[in-house]
């Protein structure tokens, strides 16, 4: 994302204090609604369908490219497609306040090959998501992702990952302490056993021109976008299949009226209130299989926005130290984003998204002044907070339908890598709902059926 788009993200979430002056078009940004959804962004309940056959809980991402994928289809090209987002303009959503990252360098073949899809996607963003006369630059900047690792066990770690990565045609590269030495002279490496860098495939986009570019073309395609809030579910008719859930959803519009809306199938794809809205459907609330619950909640993150005048502006990749702290340029003349995730002992509150600078003090420049002796005398220009929805069980994508309620299938709990993910889950979750199976990649490890067995699908590279 340049500079100039940050900017414009920044001020659409009220931060306003923070970087240069307004754009003229900043406008563009905090008005959501284009001339291809404007009559269906008007929410008024008088355009709400009763019926439909697929209802998708969340308009980020996820349920987007959900929706996206289904109309695309020769299969889906007649489905009544309904998207229901309650906060139209985004204001916490996760897809918008993303740094927008993508990366080959997993540890499990599954996240692999979901974002290596992914990065064609984005190079491609133009020929999936582009309009007539609107085209849908995602603004992807390939810049591999460089990992550290100071001891002998992470090493190992990463020359596990290096084979897997590499077998699965992904363009990693391992590079010892000199090899470091002479291709990042910036950065110290007195002390680390190992790095690897990502040749292709990695490096970040702007999170918000691709969910609008979802947006726009899902439209386009006839999906039907409704701003409106879940209440509950009910079974509006009774279906001889034993195994189908409820059929209903009683939604709140904008406006304050409530309508039905019966489906066939129910896709919940609402992020980090994923866990509260499969609970409206019983999920998690009754005996035997119901009575294990979807385990996704809100975490916290916090992303800094820092100038570092004497750091270089090329040649700097996107750098997940051993420490965990991450850093990448954003622009140009010396400014970057950057981060850490807290450990369990420091997690903050999630009742708002204010951003603590006191973290950055004590956890993250040190870090950074550490590994990058250059950012040393770094200024935090600002900073924005934004949820993960966190799977709580394994950090892990929760993809595919559930054991009980096989009209309802998941699409969350990515736990912090979902948006490089989108494109591929999306694709996924057609094919499972058009031919009952995954064709594609391969994801049924992912599945609910993981939380009743007790069984862990553990990454290893967390950022």
């Amino acid at each position: 994302m340049s500079l100039k788009v940050f900017s414009r993200v920044i001020q659409r979430f009220n931060r306003k204090s923070i970087l240069v002056a307004v754009h003229p078009d900043n406008n563009a940004v905090s008005n959501l609604s284009t001339s291809t959804d404007k009559n269906i962004l008007s929410d008024s309940s008088s355009l709400i369908p009763s019926k439909c056959d697929v209802c998708i809980i969340g308009g980020g991402v996820m349920g987007l490219s959900t929706a996206y994928w289904l109309k695309r289809h020769e299969a889906g090209k007649n489905m009544k497609v309904v998207v229901l987002e309650r906060d139209s303009k985004y204001t916490k959503a996760s897809s918008v306040l993303s740094m927008g990252g993508i990366r080959q360098q997993f540890s499990l073949q599954e996240n692999i090959e979901l974002s290596l899809f992914g990065a064609d996607f984005l190079r491609q963003s133009d020929e999936f998501l582009g309009l007539d006369q609107q085209n849908a630059d995602v603004q992807y900047h390939p810049c591999g992702y460089l990992f550290l690792t100071t001891t002998s066990d992470g090493a190992q770690l990463l020359h596990d990952n290096y084979t897997l990565q590499k077998k699965l045609g992904s363009k990693v590269e391992l590079l010892s302490r000199q090899k470091l030495k002479e291709k990042f002279p910036f950065f110290n490496v007195d002390d680390i056993e190992l790095g690897s860098l990502g040749l292709d495939n990695e490096g970040w986009f702007d999170p918000w021109s691709l969910l609008n570019g979802f947006k726009r073309k899902a439209i386009s395609l006839g999906v039907e976008y409704i701003q409106a809030d879940v209440c509950k579910f009910d079974y509006k008719s009774q279906t001889e299949n034993s195994t189908a859930g409820p059929n209903s959803v009683v939604i709140q519009t904008a406006d304050g009226k409530l309508k039905s809306l019966e489906f066939s199938h129910c896709v919940i794809a609402a992020g980090y209130e994923s866990g509260r809205v499969s609970a409206l459907a019983g999920i998690g609330n009754g005996s035997g299989l119901l009575g294990h619950s979807l385990p996704v909640e809100p975490k916290k993150r916090y992303v800094y926005f820092v100038h570092a005048p004497d750091a270089p502006d090329t040649g700097f990749p996107m750098l997940i130290d051993s420490t965990g702290t991450y850093a990448r340029r954003e622009g140009s003349a010396g400014h970057f984003l950057c981060g850490l995730s807290p450990t369990e002992e420091e997690e903050p509150p999630v009742d708002n998204l204010d951003v603590d600078y006191g973290y950055f003090d004590a956890q993250v420049w040190p870090n950074l002044a550490h590994r990058v002796p250059s950012m040393g005398n770094l200024k935090v220009k600002s900073g924005w907070g934004g949820y993960y929805d966190y799977n709580t069980f394994d950090q892990n994508g929760i993809i595919g339908t559930h054991p009980v309620f096989q009209n309802f299938h998941f699409a969350t709990g990515f736990s912090g890598h979902g948006i490089q993910q989108s494109p591929a889950v999306g694709r996924a979750m057609m094919e499972l709902i058009l031919y009952g199976k995954f064709k594609s990649i391969d994801l049924q490890r992912f599945g609910f059926e993981r939380f009743i067995d007790g069984r862990q699908v553990l990454e290893q590279n967390i950022v």
